[in-house]
């Protein structure tokens, strides 16, 4: 990964998303072993824990993942999908949309069935973005997929405070490939950490207010650190200090959690 020990070792987003991915350390998660780069970084830390769901097939890149930390990775290229589509960008949201349906990302589906996984839903996605629909054209059907996803997190469960700090973990490690001197070098990393950042956003807020509203907002000014469009590959990234102190106040709001 281009700069990353330098970056990591020094001041400013460096010195914040490690503090973000010791936050798995914390928790009793092991890094996962290296694998292919479009999925290196979703793949970071083990899923194996008590009252988890399912791993992916044995030998899969993903297999030391639970099926909710999956679920979870692909929410967020779906949100990403459906932002870069309505932002009129349907050639950037087609690769992210490929995650739910694409036989190359099995590995990443295996498992969903048991919580009312529509695929029929995201081929259709796909197929009208090709026919070159635009996305007010079909937009119930762009909700009918983002629902599908809620009602999945929502059957899948698990301990919503380490998925979000699974999903801060993978945000800062595409972020961190994607962003160099608030330049975007790679958009498709870019864009993958947005999604991951709306993703956890959306779980905090499923959960009390009295316990996550804090941790709510600061994913709020998070999410509001890409355009409102969505992470369009023209955009202006912020300096990276200030994304260092967003995930700084995004960790300490994690910490306050029981």
């Amino acid at each position: 990964m281009k700069f990353l020990p330098k970056r990591w070792i020094g001041p400013g987003l460096g010195a914040a998303l490690l503090g973000v991915a010791g936050l798995a350390a914390c928790g009793g998660e092991q890094a996962a072993p290296p694998v292919a780069a479009d999925q290196s970084a979703h793949v970071a830390a083990s899923g194996g824990g008590e009252g988890e769901g399912a791993a992916a097939p044995a030998g899969s890149p993903m297999q030391m993942l639970s099926t909710e930390k999956r679920l979870a990775l692909l929410s967020g290229h779906v949100v990403t999908g459906l932002a870069l589509y309505r932002a009129g960008e349907p050639g950037e949201a087609a690769h992210h949309l490929k995650h739910p349906v694409a036989e190359e990302y099995a590995d990443e589906q295996a498992g969903l069935d048991g919580f009312g996984f529509k695929p029929d839903v995201f081929r259709q996605v796909s197929a009208e973005l090709e026919a070159g629909k635009p996305a007010s054209e079909i937009e119930p059907l762009l909700a009918e997929a983002e629902t599908n996803l809620t009602e999945m997190r929502a059957a899948a469960g698990g301990d919503p405070k380490g998925l979000i700090e699974f999903l801060m973990k993978s945000l800062a490690d595409r972020y961190d490939a994607g962003v160099d001197t608030s330049t975007i070098v790679s958009p498709g990393d870019y864009q993958d950490a947005y999604g991951f950042a709306v993703v956890a956003r959306d779980m905090a807020a499923a959960q009390d207010p009295a316990f996550y509203g804090p941790l709510k907002l600061e994913l709020d000014l998070l999410v509001l650190m890409w355009p409102r469009k969505g992470p369009v590959s023209t955009s202006l990234p912020p300096p990276e200090f200030q994304m260092a102190e967003q995930l700084a106040r995004v960790k300490l709001a994690l910490a306050t959690l029981p």
